[in-house]
């Protein structure tokens, strides 16, 4: 999407549709900073905001059919005055942008008006407008014969002369955050006889060679050789040839210890020989979307250039049953040298990073993030609303959670005490990849931990943020790129803004 910060009166905006973020009204008089508009309009808002069919809750929209330019103008409401925040204006954003498209919308503009922005910095509102408006305009058709749906290809900020600088600096970095979050949702959506294991290499060496990026990729042999048996293991059910993905990039001196991010990257997950339900198995391609959310950041990562260095690994494999796949009761030895007690072959993501972890060591990282669909169990203790979130620095923990406020992708912090390792404790290896139904996100995290060595580590599991069921105000039905932004935001905070 094309994008852009303008100066011009809202009377004069050019394109068809202008689109006006507000927030909860206290009276029924029409704002101060929308009195031309409305003259320009003939009193078209007064008239709307009179009745009260229009208050600006959150998420609430009225759409005036002025008879000249802007020939739609739509009012967008962002909720109670006084508790605006830089997520309130990003989601009116998108419920914009959703109804844009409604409207069969090939260009808007949009624009906050100053009453409503609160303690909101100009360059935040920048940000989050593009990124809202990327997020709310997405959807996906590549596989559809005929689609002559427009597309929302053209966006206008509106600003007044003093704001235009710093929005245009957010603007940027919203524009940037925005294509890597359409690259992850695109990655998400696609079909599992597309998107396998190599074409998420295909995907990594674009990149590489689009920004300068050093990629490395071990195949099958490499993996073994590697004495990567955690990952090899998951990958004996397939003939997709399992990948070891490395991305690096080099912002700062090559002295200074890198910021490491690994992403589940299972292309499509049956559940092995515990072959899962049959209802919405299809939905199972998205059992890569942390290594999309990595993918994802490294996209933005090229067009903003921060100074400091990042490094993104993807284990990535298909999980099927066949004669060849690994069994119940089976034991492999990881990279870490540990070996590990299959109790379920469904819980094989947790087999891919756990030798992703440890090969994390050679980059001496000064931590490492990882993001998973991990397990079922997280959506029982925390619904779709916010991602799970452990690790063993609680510094880092934090730094996370913050992240994701920023981010709009909500995480809370679950423990890692000492005595849920008991339930992953095997009696005939060093330790079973699962512990049990109590505690099973939890559990799962401390498997991860066993594989962690000598660096801050925390453990996003995204198996209820990942993909939405419903079609929501903000975001369509399917994939929501959940971790580009809160991973971007994570790495700006560390490199200084």
């Amino acid at each position: 999407m094309n994008s852009s910060v303008k100066v011009v009166p809202l009377e004069r905006v050019s394109l068809p549709l202008l689109a006006i973020a507000v927030d909860e009204l206290t009276s029924r008089k029409v704002p101060t900073s929308l009195l031309s508009l409305d003259s320009h309009t003939g009193g078209a808002i007064g008239r709307l905001l009179a009745t009260g069919d229009f208050s600006g809750t959150r998420d609430q929209v009225a759409t005036l059919y002025p008879a000249k330019r802007p020939t739609r103008v739509l009012l967008v409401g962002m909720g109670a005055h006084g508790e605006i925040t830089r997520g309130a204006i990003r989601r009116a954003a998108a419920v914009a942008a959703k109804r844009a498209l409604a409207l069969r919308a090939e260009a808007m503009a949009f624009h906050v008006i100053p009453e409503a922005r609160g303690g909101v910095a100009q360059q935040t509102v920048g940000q989050v407008v593009v990124e809202g408006i990327a997020q709310g305009a997405w959807r996906f058709d590549a596989f559809k014969a005929k689609d002559d749906t427009p597309k929302l290809g053209s966006l206008e900020i509106v600003a007044g002369r003093e704001e235009r600088a710093d929005l245009e600096r957010g603007r940027r970095i919203g524009a940037a955050i925005a294509d890597g979050h359409v690259l992850a949702r695109n990655l998400q959506a696609l079909p599992g006889n597309v998107c396998t294991p190599r074409y998420l290499t295909g995907v990594a060496r674009k990149l590489g060679k689009a920004y300068g990026y050093r990629v490395t990729v071990l195949g099958r042999e490499d993996i073994a050789q590697g004495e990567l048996g955690a990952l090899l293991a998951v990958a004996q059910g397939t003939a997709q040839d399992p990948q070891l993905i490395t991305l690096e990039y080099r912002g700062a001196g090559a002295r200074s210890a890198p910021l490491c991010f690994v992403g589940k990257g299972v292309t499509f997950d049956s559940g092995g020989i515990s072959l899962k339900p049959p209802e919405k198995m299809e939905e199972m391609k998205y059992d890569m979307s942390g290594a999309a959310a990595v993918l994802g950041m490294f996209e933005t990562l090229g067009h903003l250039k921060p100074k400091i260095n990042v490094v993104g690994i993807i284990p990535a494999s298909e999980n099927l049953p066949s004669g060849t796949a690994i069994k119940p009761g089976d034991i492999v030895r990881g990279h870490l040298g540990k070996t590990i007690e299959i109790v379920n072959t469904d819980a094989e993501g947790r087999l891919l990073l756990s030798d992703a972890l440890s090969y994390a060591r050679k980059f001496k990282p000064a931590c490492v993030v990882d993001a998973a669909t991990l397990t079922g169990s997280v959506v029982i203790a925390l619904g779709h609303h916010a991602t799970g979130l452990m690790g063993n620095d609680d510094q880092l923990v934090d730094e996370v959670r913050q992240a994701g406020d920023l981010a709009g992708e909500r995480c809370w912090p679950l423990p890692l005490w000492d005595e849920y390792r008991e339930q992953i404790k095997s009696d005939f290896a060093d330790v079973k990849n699962v512990g049990g139904r109590a505690a099973g996100t939890i559990t799962a995290g401390w498997f991860l931990r066993e594989f962690v060595d000598q660096f801050p580590w925390a453990h996003l599991d995204i198996a209820g943020t990942a993909w939405t069921e419903t079609d929501r105000p903000d975001l369509a039905k399917g994939p929501t790129g959940m971790g580009v932004r809160l991973f971007t935001e994570l790495v700006l905070g560390r490199a200084g803004g």
